[in-house]
């Protein structure tokens, strides 16, 4: 038993390290050198731990070696005190400060200076300290979904779009209702927005399947077999976790409660303008925004309202008293 769990443990360090990629295979080689880039801030364990994940669709890139623009940002930010996680998803067209390149929108920091800048204009907007990033394409979403046996969930509405490109790979065709879906089916969920309120829904729907994924991550079976998942998602994945943090990380995992998500910036602090000719998602007041997400951090949707459980206390004990 202890050769089988020694076994387990090295094989789990040995496939998170190969997350982590070298010069010839990473998206962002090209932007390691640069001295204006600020690196990332460390976490000593105790303090709140904030991740960046990043989707990007890298179908026009000339190069494999490049990284696309990041139409998917999500902040994952954690209390390793109170195991309360909240979940944060940003607008791609919010129009912001980039460090060092003027304004533009979110989704292109990532193009231009890489994982770092974009986390550092995360972190500048928000008033959040990101640490740590994760970043995929279609291929790895696709992967994780199909390596931990699919996701079941509520499919709102009917959804379908014909995308032309690449032969009709990425074609959109789910019908409304629960049920499970593959890697491919979980793709076309998060990425349709042929709504009213178009990204605004999707941003909402991609963090509903993002809770759903990470209590499937939770289940023993998916734990007992998480080298085989890591190494099934690993040429499509990268990130600045090491196999260390990632280990602390998981420790928190098993007693995480999902907390809250919200959407950033909030509708009541955006402004629709028109710049350059383009349509652009405008911040109103960033402090008011930064407020927000502060405000965001102490509120907890994993306990019961008081007040529903008050109604159903009086509705059972009048149920149930002497006449």
């Amino acid at each position: 038993m202890a050769a089988a769990i020694a076994y387990y443990i090295v094989d789990n360090v040995r496939a998170l390290d190969e997350l982590q990629k070298p010069p010839d295979k990473s998206k962002f080689t090209q932007f390691e050198n640069n001295a204006s880039l600020e690196q990332p801030p460390e976490w000593e364990g105790k303090e709140r731990v904030n991740i960046l994940f990043m989707g990007g669709d890298g179908r026009e890139n000339k190069s494999p070696n490049e990284p696309a623009r990041s139409d998917s940002m999500m902040v994952l930010s954690i209390d390793p005190v109170t195991k309360k996680a909240h979940l944060f998803s940003l607008l791609r067209d919010t129009y912001v400060s980039i460090p060092g390149h003027g304004k533009g929108r979110a989704n292109e920091a990532i193009v231009q200076g890489g994982y770092k800048l974009s986390m550092q204009m995360i972190s500048e907007l928000t008033g959040l300290e990101i640490q740590y990033y994760i970043y995929t394409e279609f291929e790895g979403f696709k992967s994780l979904v199909d390596a931990i046996g699919g996701i079941d969930i509520d499919v709102e509405k009917r959804m379908k779009y014909t995308d032309n490109a690449d032969g009709n790979r990425y074609d959109i065709d789910l019908q409304k209702g629960y049920q499970h879906l593959n890697g491919d089916q979980a793709l076309q969920y998060v990425r349709f927005r042929h709504d009213a309120t178009s990204d605004f829904t999707r941003t909402e729907r991609q963090r509903k399947f993002l809770s759903a994924v990470a209590v499937k991550m939770q289940d023993l079976g998916n734990i007992t077999k998480l080298s085989s998942i890591i190494r099934s998602v690993s040429p499509y994945v990268e990130t600045n976790l090491s196999s260390d943090d990632m280990f602390k990380l998981g420790q928190l995992g098993f007693g995480l409660l999902n907390a809250g998500t919200a959407q950033l910036p909030p509708s009541d602090l955006l402004a629709d303008e028109k710049i350059g000719g383009a349509s652009v998602l405008t911040v109103r007041n960033e402090a008011k925004l930064r407020d927000y997400v502060q405000e965001v951090l102490t509120e907890d949707d994993s306990q019961p309202d008081p007040a529903s459980n008050a109604g159903a206390d009086n509705a059972s004990n009048a149920g149930t008293g002497s006449p």
